[in-house]
């Protein structure tokens, strides 16, 4: 049987801000990426979102972004590799410690939005956080693109790494994601989204915006957290795996 980890963006909102429907969405995924304050979150967010991963039993993994809350995070930033490196400890450092206040651990680090895709393509930045996640805990699952330089770093590193495929996002012919400021770049549909990744995952393949094919690796996929209809979202792609007869477990128990 095919298996596969499901993972959501979430701990996102921000002082009096709300961002997402994390306590729901919780219930369909088996982990949590939590925002560690730089491009959203924040240290009563980061409590509260742990906690109820917790308690529910889902895996929890570092967010780390960018410092850029106004953007989100997902605005270029010409960073050196050593501002990444220092970023993601920092940012991996403050999850830690609301992670074993609450008597848990770490699963996982995954980084978010333009530091995520600037490091699947930077060899550089990539090595740089993939060094962070090294030095504070060998034994944490490096989350990045399928095929990227991150899971690459990841690998050189001798992390554990998850190749990540993207329910609803669209696909450049290079395997990248389509850049959300082009038109196009996401799958607004249920039923579109749920072909795709059942495709990404039991054949390991996904069509580009070009029109061929891209071979990839699915070890988890993500859901996002911001979306306007994120938790219909996310029940409609469980039930479709489960119907495809795909069993979704957390990354953890998969490697």
């Amino acid at each position: 049987m095919k298996r596969v980890d499901m993972n959501c963006d979430l701990g996102e909102s921000y002082g009096a801000y709300t961002i997402g429907n994390d306590e729901e969405i919780l219930d369909y995924v088996t982990s949590a990426n939590i925002a560690c304050g730089f491009h959203a979150g924040d240290p009563s967010i980061m409590r509260k979102t742990v906690k109820t991963a917790l308690e529910k039993g889902i895996q929890i993994g570092a967010h780390p972004g960018l410092p850029d809350l106004i953007g989100f995070g997902r605005r270029n930033m010409n960073i050196t590799p050593q501002e990444a490196y220092d970023m993601t400890v920092y940012q991996i450092g403050a999850l830690y410690g609301f992670v074993r206040s609450e008597g848990g651990r770490i699963q996982h680090v995954k980084p978010h939005g333009a530091l995520y895709n600037m490091a699947a393509k930077d060899a550089a930045l990539a090595k740089a956080i993939a060094e962070a996640v090294y030095r504070i805990d060998s034994a944490l699952i490096l989350f990045g693109l399928s095929n990227s330089e991150l899971i690459k770093a990841g690998k050189e590193a001798g992390l554990q790494t998850a190749s990540e495929v993207f329910a609803d996002r669209t696909y450049q012919k290079d395997g990248s994601l389509t850049s959300r400021n082009e038109k196009g770049a996401l799958i607004h549909k249920d039923e579109e989204a749920a072909a795709q990744v059942i495709r990404m995952v039991k054949e390991n393949k996904v069509l580009s915006q070009q029109g061929s094919e891209v071979v990839l690796k699915a070890d988890t996929i993500c859901i996002h957290g911001d979306g306007e209809h994120a938790l219909s979202f996310a029940k409609n792609i469980k039930q479709s795996l489960e119907e495809a007869g795909i069993s979704i477990k957390p990354i953890s128990a998969k490697l």
